[in-house]
């Protein structure tokens, strides 16, 4: 990501200076949920790309369809109508095995909810991604760069919020996925631990070139993004690339 660029407003297809390949990209994006006679458009024709290697926030408040938006592009759902492409791979024409095949081998979660098996120790359950993937990262690895190398034994009612979060980013880390997906992962959070956590990520994208997109309601935290893609009422609405991002730990909510 060309970091030096110029803030400039959104127009679709219109992206000023050298950008990297697309690693995701989404075309007349559609989403409808039909609940009885009620239908409501979740997503109304997005257009969106994620860049390899970039540190994006999608930012938008709550009802905006930046989580369906998410879950579309990392095979969790699919669209009404539209396309979603990793790479040179049409997934909206992929079997629910071939979806399956696609989160496993190359995407990353995190979530507001940290999702750890209680009866296991950090350690364990980040080696649970061990067994569905072919090159995964040492666990201890994994942990050392979300700065839990000293709570390797520990078991999740023993870690505070903060820490469950970043091993819930060292599980996802450690398939060595080309893209990390977090839906809200500074949610639960105070801002002193969210900061921990955002830092996190950052290092997981600096460190290992893992592209990143954080979705939130959190307008502070697209301060330290690449590019901020802003969604609402189920559309984009703009698109800035920041010229100088900032470190976590600079940035006041």
């Amino acid at each position: 990501m060309d970091c030096g660029a110029r803030r400039h407003a959104y127009r679709p297809g219109v992206h000023p200076g050298p950008q990297p390949p697309a690693v995701l990209s989404a075309r007349d994006l559609r989403k409808v949920y039909r609940m009885g006679e009620v239908q409501v458009e979740a997503l109304r024709g997005v257009d969106f790309d994620l860049r390899e290697g970039e540190l994006l926030v999608l930012l938008g408040p709550s009802g905006s369809g930046k989580s369906t938006l998410l879950n579309i592009l990392g095979g969790l759902d699919v669209p009404t109508s539209g396309t979603v492409r990793y790479r040179d791979r049409d997934l909206t024409q992929a079997s629910e095995s071939e979806l399956t095949r696609f989160r496993r081998e190359h995407v990353g979660f995190v979530f507001q909810f940290y999702n750890l098996i209680a009866s296991l120790t950090a350690r364990e359950n980040v080696a649970l991604v061990a067994e569905i993937v072919e090159a995964p990262m040492r666990p201890e690895e994994a942990l050392r760069l979300v700065g839990l190398e000293h709570r390797l034994d520990h078991f999740p009612a023993q870690l505070s919020g903060g820490e469950q979060q970043r091993v819930a980013i060292a599980r996802a880390i450690a398939k060595n996925p080309d893209i990390l997906l977090c839906d809200e992962p500074t949610g639960a959070l105070d801002i002193h631990t969210g900061k921990v956590v955002l830092e996190a990520l950052r290092r997981a994208n600096r460190e290992l070139g893992t592209t990143t997109a954080v979705i939130t309601h959190n307008a502070a935290i697209a301060r330290m993004a690449d590019r901020v893609v802003t969604i609402a009422d189920g559309r984009i609405v703009s698109e800035v690339r920041n010229e100088h991002p900032l470190g976590p730990g600079e940035i006041a909510w």
